[in-house]
């Protein structure tokens, strides 16, 4: 048997740059976040790339890491034709062997659509892309395989429109917020949806496959990219089917403990860790660490060093035999 901690946590923009908060501050407010986690297997969203003469490195995250267990971990990054991103990163830690893939637009398509309210007004149709793409790593424990998803769905603000800002947080009209809220929602929804095809992959080939899908959702249970993603039978009328249903973990905590950020006074749950009928099977325990986490709204501070978002991590007792 082997004692698995999986977490997740989005360490919003983590970075070395002079404009933000210094980097010190950060790793002192994150640190021993970190530490409380005692993950075996670590998700990160936001990890900011820096600039080198070799090429950008994860310089900050080399930082945050330093003198703990997971400098030793091994390491896989989100990364284009040039490296790691300058934003965004995501990035998987973990003690376990891993072999690594990103997936964008390599199961579905971005869909064709024409904006209505651009200026100057668009003639034809243009792809709409995802903002990032996902992680899925293989990690070998002891002789069994763990799927997972790292994954970081577009937040619920306004995608751009041409011609129709004022300015970086101000709109022209209405009608065109609501365009650029459509376009987020669509970015949000159709990568959940490639991550579910990529399950039913996974599922096609062992339904008893051991998959955990974790990150930020930008979406509550109840929310479109959730209900594509968890596939419960409610929703497919197919009891026949429930065996690709895949559980929130934090359904384990009492329901008062249930959220990962405030926003505006409001609580909600935005970082999950899903698990599949096997994985759930072999699930232990599960904790969020909110007990100081800051209003995103009303306490916003440009000079806040810590994150708007709870890490979350769940145990999970994995008998490494075939």
């Amino acid at each position: 048997m082997v004692r698995v901690r999986l977490a997740t946590f989005n360490l919003e923009s983590l970075d070395d740059t002079p404009q933000g908060v210094a980097l010190g501050d950060r790793v002192a407010a994150l640190r021993p976040l970190l530490l409380r986690l005692d993950a075996d297997i670590l998700c990160l969203q936001e990890v900011n790339g820096q600039e080198a003469p070799q090429g950008r490195t994860l310089r900050a995250l080399d930082a945050l890491i330093d003198e703990t267990p997971y400098a030793r971990f091994g390491r896989v990054v989100t990364a284009g034709a040039h490296g790691p991103s300058d934003r965004h990163n995501l990035v998987v830690l973990a003690r376990f062997p891993m072999e690594h893939r990103q997936v964008r637009h390599d199961l579905v398509a971005g869909p064709a659509y024409r904006m209505v309210t651009a200026r100057p007004p668009a003639t034809e149709a243009a792809a709409i892309a995802w903002d990032r793409p996902v992680q899925h790593v293989s990690l070998t424990i002891g002789r069994r395989r763990l799927d997972l998803v790292n994954l970081h769905l577009r937040a619920p603000l306004a995608a751009p429109v041409p011609g129709q800002k004022l300015s970086p947080f101000v709109w022209r009209s209405v009608g065109a917020w609501a365009e650029g809220y459509y376009l987020a929602a669509m970015k949000r929804a159709g990568q959940a949806l490639e991550v579910r095809l990529l399950i039913e992959q996974l599922f096609a080939a062992d339904l008893d496959a051991l998959i955990a899908v974790a990150g930020d959702f930008n979406a509550d249970l109840a929310g479109t990219p959730l209900r594509i993603l968890v596939g419960d039978p409610a929703d497919t009328g197919n009891p026949a089917l429930a065996a690709h249903r895949l559980h929130p973990v934090e359904d384990a905590l009492p329901v008062e403990r249930r959220y990962s950020v405030i926003h505006d006074g409001h609580r909600w749950l935005v970082d999950h860790i899903l698990a599949s009928p096997a994985l759930r099977a072999r699930h232990e325990r599960t904790a969020l660490l909110n007990e100081a986490l800051r209003d995103e709204v009303r306490e916003a501070d440009a000079a806040y060093p810590g994150s708007f978002h709870a890490p979350m991590v769940a145990e999970f007792v994995i008998d490494d035999r075939p």
